[in-house]
């Protein structure tokens, strides 16, 4: 069975490269999501299930074009882990530019993600 580290890096490579559904491979059947954020970021608030993950990531492509996306610090806990990072990129269709540090929190067990919730600074991108 894969660490939840394991589990966590396998799932951001395959989001490097676009591969959706090999992220998607990654969750269990119900998990508990949370995109921290203001209203206006469509791919912010709770998702429950597989549909509305994937609709997250999918509003995600639409609305940011992603030039930088690192993991820096894996902080391991059980099955939970805490993952410190870099995002830069750009605004559709404004053409803003961002950059943020963000943070993610995992829980991860018998291989799948079960809970995840991420944090960085919307202002950054929203203002």
């Amino acid at each position: 069975m894969p660490s939840p580290k394991e589990v966590v890096q396998a799932s951001y490579e395959a989001y490097r490269k676009g591969q959706i559904d090999t992220v998607m491979s990654f969750m269990a059947q119900e998990v508990d999501w949370k995109f921290v954020g203001p209203p206006a970021m469509r791919y912010a608030g709770p998702r429950g299930t597989l549909a509305e993950i994937r609709k997250v990531f999918e509003q995600m492509a639409q609305d940011d074009v992603i030039e930088v996306f690192e993991a820096r610090e894996y902080i391991e806990a059980g099955d939970d882990l805490v993952v410190l990072g870099f995002v830069k990129g750009t605004t559709v269709p404004e053409g803003k530019p961002f950059e943020s540090d963000w943070a993610h929190v995992f829980t991860v067990r018998d291989g799948k993600i079960t809970r995840w919730r991420g944090f960085y600074d919307t202002a950054a991108r929203c203002a």
